[in-house]
């Protein structure tokens, strides 16, 4: 059975694009594009300006409570809504936050959340998930960035060692815990993570960020922006980093990586009218270990996104986006992927007689993909092919009295892999004033099956005679998803606000493997083990997620985190494999989460943050509960200069945060680290 090892997982995995470019070669190349990207800045006719990102701490204020509570955020319904009066579990990471955390990638920031389970396997892959079903595909978690699906159809889930951009030009990370399918359509079953950067008005000026540590041995960004009259503005970034080892038991030390980025983002206001475009391309390797062999990858890719926002009136506007992503990924021993997305959407709000606000919209998306398999026994059939879907949808929000509010809406969707499917929502609002809400929801969401649930074939030899295959299932079905919602959100003066969310959710169909299935052909046995969807359950728990000013220069964030499973066979199922399984999803959740963020302003224009974090066990991935601690310094250097000291999982030398998928393979030690950085910055205000 050790050739089952890679089936749950044979993806989170990279590309060969031709011979490896030595890195003296890169680091040049990456140097001349900023070089360049620099002297474009020079020549313009703008004055460059300040950049909010890399200010001194005193400028580095976060929200007050009260602005949290009246913040915009968009990730619920595609138009602007106060956070307190949103009828869904809706947290905002702002940018802030994330900087103060130190943490230094996408996934792990995440961590700042309730409700969202984040678990490092290795140095290049995480296992990331909302109120259960954590796994390293991220299969039931819809992530975007600026609106941009980052969802591969081909494992159903998220790359997530490609998702990198200066964090410093994160404005806020908006995370809905619970079902987005009403919304954003297929994928979003347990909850949405929309990315979404700052606009370049906010980043002009000159900056510079140079780091250095144990694990993350260097990550250096090189940033300019221009603005002009805020009406046309932009930035342009460059960014790479190399990043160590985590700690392997066996002494294969194989998965240091290394990633190169540049990108740009424009903006523009013409008076009723807000246009947005942005990208950027990548190049890296993300190697990985298949039991005791490294395997060496590559990966490479870009996107370019477009926004237009009309504002018809106070109450009525629209806006279409498009996009295009092209990723490449090749394995040596297994799977690679080319894919391209072609995405459109478009969504209209305006007001209806009787205090109603009617929001409709539609989207298309195609994604050819061609599947590239240097492994006699391992194919996807047919290798080529194009994933497509279709939606609609359209939602009513009633005003029922001054305080209330009921909101009802559905998705209706095509696809090619379930065919058509119906996703609705209906939500109940009350909210007294601008300090207090009470909101009860109930909605449908779907998972589409991915092609390797659809077209996969492993062929292989498992003793004399005997031939192990593992199948595809065209009669793939989608996994469903009934979610049950109460939450409460309340500000007591301004110095305390409290977030609780409960929910149920109960799941139909969810993917599994056949029992085996044994037949004889030409003297040879054959054993074969089909994708299949029949596993049935429920997960039930809640989050409370306070945040308290204790003194105008102490913060704290804090949230705890509760998730019961309770899943079972509902079909001859066998637990043959490291998913697919009903341990493996009872038993892949951490029951009890618990995070403590504490940002304290000292005298000096010192800043000293703390964060704590607890996660109990995992009895399917073989991890114990750990608990840890990352600490972060920070001090002004005169008015152009920041320097932090940073240490992350300090409270041991390593420990595991999640099982590798691969019975031969031990478990991954994830390293204690320290590292220093320097932010410059340079510019002033744009002249009118």
């Amino acid at each position: 059975m050790k050739a089952m090892a890679g089936v749950a997982a044979p993806l989170c995995r990279s590309a060969d694009f031709g011979p490896r470019i030595p890195r003296e070669r890169r680091w040049l190349r990456f140097g001349l594009v900023l070089v360049a990207a620099a002297g474009l800045v020079g020549r313009g006719e703008c004055a460059v300006g300040a950049a909010q990102g890399t200010q001194s701490p005193q400028q580095l204020k976060g929200l007050s409570l009260e602005e949290l509570g009246n913040v915009q955020v968009t990730t619920y319904n595609k138009e602007p809504s106060a956070l307190i009066k949103t009828p869904a579990a809706i947290y905002v990471i702002s940018g802030d936050d994330i900087l103060r955390s130190g943490a230094t990638n996408i996934a792990d920031a995440l961590r700042l959340a309730p409700g969202v389970e984040v678990g490092r396997i290795s140095s290049t892959t995480w296992a990331v998930g909302i109120r259960g079903l954590q796994g390293n595909f991220s299969k039931s978690v819809l992530v975007l960035i600026d609106g941009r699906s980052v969802y591969t159809p081909l494992f159903a889930g998220v790359y997530w060692d490609v998702q990198d951009l200066p964090l410093e030009d994160i404005d806020r990370i908006e995370v809905i815990r619970g079902p987005g399918g009403t919304i954003w359509g297929p994928n979003a079953s347990n909850g949405v993570i929309n990315i979404i950067t700052k606009k370049s008005t906010e980043t002009t000026g000159v900056t510079v960020h140079a780091l250095a540590g144990s694990s993350d041995h260097t990550i250096d960004d090189l940033q300019v922006g221009a603005a002009n009259h805020k009406q046309l503005s932009f930035r342009l970034f460059g960014r790479g980093f190399e990043r160590a080892h985590e700690y392997h038991t066996d002494g294969i030390n194989e998965d240091a990586w290394h990633q190169e980025r540049v990108g740009f983002r424009a903006d523009l206001v013409a008076g009723r009218d807000q246009y947005m475009a942005e990208g950027d391309a990548y190049r890296g390797d993300s190697p990985h270990i298949i039991g005791t062999t490294p395997i060496y990858d590559e990966t490479s890719g870009g996107d370019i996104n477009v926004r237009w926002e009309r504002r018809l009136s106070d109450s009525s506007g629209f806006y279409l986006q498009a996009y295009f992503d092209r990723s490449l990924r090749t394995d040596p021993a297994s799977l690679g992927e080319a894919r391209n997305t072609i995405d459109i959407d478009f969504i209209h709000h305006f007001k209806l007689p009787g205090k109603q606000q009617f929001t409709y919209g539609g989207g298309l998306r195609w994604s050819p993909y061609e599947i590239h398999s240097p492994s006699p026994f391992e194919a996807l059939i047919p290798a080529k092919a194009t994933d497509h879907v279709h939606t609609g949808f359209v939602q009513d929000e009633i005003e029922l009295g001054s305080e209330v509010k009921l909101t009802f809406g559905a998705k209706l969707q095509h696809n090619n892999f379930s065919g058509f499917d119906v996703q609705p929502s209906a939500r109940l609002l009350w909210s007294h004033g601008e300090k207090q809400a009470l909101w009860v929801g109930i909605s449908g969401a779907d998972t589409t099956p991915s092609d390797l649930e659809e077209d996969f074939l492993l062929e292989g030899p498992a003793g004399p005679k005997t031939i192990i295959e593992v199948l595809g299932n065209k009669q793939a079905k989608s996994e469903d998803l009934t979610g049950y919602e109460l939450g409460y959100r309340r500000l007591l003066g301004k110095t305390f606000f409290v977030d609780v969310a409960t929910f149920w959710n109960e799941y139909t169909n969810l993917q599994s493997f056949s029992a085996p299935m044994i037949s004889s052909s030409g003297g040879n046995t054959y054993i074969a083990i089909q994708y299949t969807n029949q596993i049935a359950g429920h997960t039930s728990g809640f989050e409370v997620s306070p945040r308290m000013d204790l003194r105008p220069w102490w913060h704290v964030n804090w949230n705890y985190s509760f998730v019961s499973s309770n899943f079972g066979a509902d079909g001859a199922t066998s637990d043959i494999s490291g998913t697919g399984s009903v341990p493996t999803y009872e038993k892949s959740t951490p029951k009890h989460l618990v995070f403590v963020q504490s940002k304290l302003d000292l005298p000096g224009k010192i800043q000293f943050d703390q964060t704590y974090r607890f996660a109990s066990d995992l009895p399917a991935q073989k991890v114990e509960a750990y608990q840890t601690m990352d600490v972060r310094a920070a001090k002004s250097l005169g008015t152009t200069m920041l320097l932090e000291v940073v240490g992350q999982n300090l409270f041991q030398p390593h420990h595991v945060e999640w099982g590798t998928g691969d019975p031969t393979q031990p478990v991954v030690g994830i390293n204690r680290a320290v590292y220093v950085k320097l932010s410059f910055h340079a510019g002033s205000r744009p002249t009118h």
